[in-house]
């Protein structure tokens, strides 16, 4: 323990220590979040286990606080076909939240997340969709209906009508979803575009490209979105505007991000299909305009 020479020095000290263990429990969430939606569960465990360590150490055993990493280990147990444990950590999610006066909207929403998560893992499905339900509710309540951070619910509840063959509502909330993605980029783009040519008046320098999301944000957007295209592909001589619209967003996507190959692919892709399955003339040039921008973007790298 550090040597303090005044009550005043003693509290900046534990002060300094509190905001470095704030920024752990958040650097490690996102670490464990990251992980999670790469589908590398194992390696989300520790970094979820330091961020409950050290919210016990800031916010107390009994903290709602607390329940973020409960959801992490219990999301991360289920990956690893941990059934019971993750049920474990459920419960005492559960419970924390029962007992706290100041749950917000945003915990109670990741809670029946994982809960629709634990039940679709048991092939409950009827209890599944009532919690999908109630995290698309307290989502819409925090962030709006149409926000990225309520997408997650949407996406979950299309994977269950999908796997129960009801197409048309599991068509519905995919192309929800990825309406959700695209006009968020997209927005982005423009503000980011407006950012750009103030950046060139000003500087006589061009601006970096950035998503606006945390790692663990975009590696969800990565998963949601491949795993929309993976079941568009699969049906994309029946409706391939909707395959060719999802390959779009990820072109979007991995431009911000600055991964230009992988921008480039899936633009290359979506041309490709665009021509094959003969989409209109305006199609077709939207493709071909999205190609050549990340072929610009290409040849002259950001400096």
């Amino acid at each position: 323990m550090p040597f303090y020479n005044s009550e005043e020095e003693r509290q900046h000290g534990l002060q300094q220590l509190q905001q470095r263990q704030k920024h752990l429990i958040e650097f490690c969430y996102t670490v464990a979040q990251k992980y999670l939606f790469e589908g590398k569960h194992e390696d989300a465990v520790p970094a979820a286990l330091h961020s409950l360590r050290f919210r016990m150490n800031v916010h107390g055993l009994s903290s709602v606080e607390l329940v973020p990493a409960y959801l992490l280990l219990a999301e991360a147990s289920l990956g690893l076909g941990r059934i019971v444990q993750a049920e474990e950590y459920l419960s005492q999610a559960k419970w924390t939240v029962l007992k706290s006066t100041e749950c917000s909207y945003a915990t109670h929403s990741l809670l029946h997340r994982n809960l629709g998560l634990l039940y679709m893992a048991k092939e409950n499905y009827e209890e599944a969709r009532y919690h999908l339900a109630n995290d698309i509710y307290f989502a819409s309540c925090a962030f709006g209906t149409e926000h990225i951070r309520t997408s997650g619910g949407y996406f979950h509840l299309a994977n269950i009508f999908f796997g129960l063959k009801k197409l048309d509502l599991a068509d519905t909330l995919y192309t929800k979803v990825s309406e959700i993605w695209n006009n968020y980029l997209n927005d982005h783009y423009q503000v980011l575009s407006q950012a750009r040519i103030q950046q060139i008046d000003l500087l006589g320098k061009r601006f970096e490209t950035d998503t606006g999301l945390d790692e663990a944000q975009e590696a969800e957007a990565i998963q949601i979105l491949t795993s929309i295209l993976n079941i568009r592909e699969s049906t994309s001589d029946k409706a391939p505007q909707k395959t060719v619209f999802v390959l779009k967003i990820l072109v979007m996507l991995y431009h911000q991000m600055m991964n230009s190959s992988k921008a480039q692919e899936y633009a290359t892709r979506a041309f490709n299909l665009a021509k094959e399955q003969q989409l209109s003339v305006q199609e077709q040039n939207a493709v071909q305009d999205l190609l050549n921008l990340i072929s610009a973007e290409e040849a002259h790298p950001v400096t």
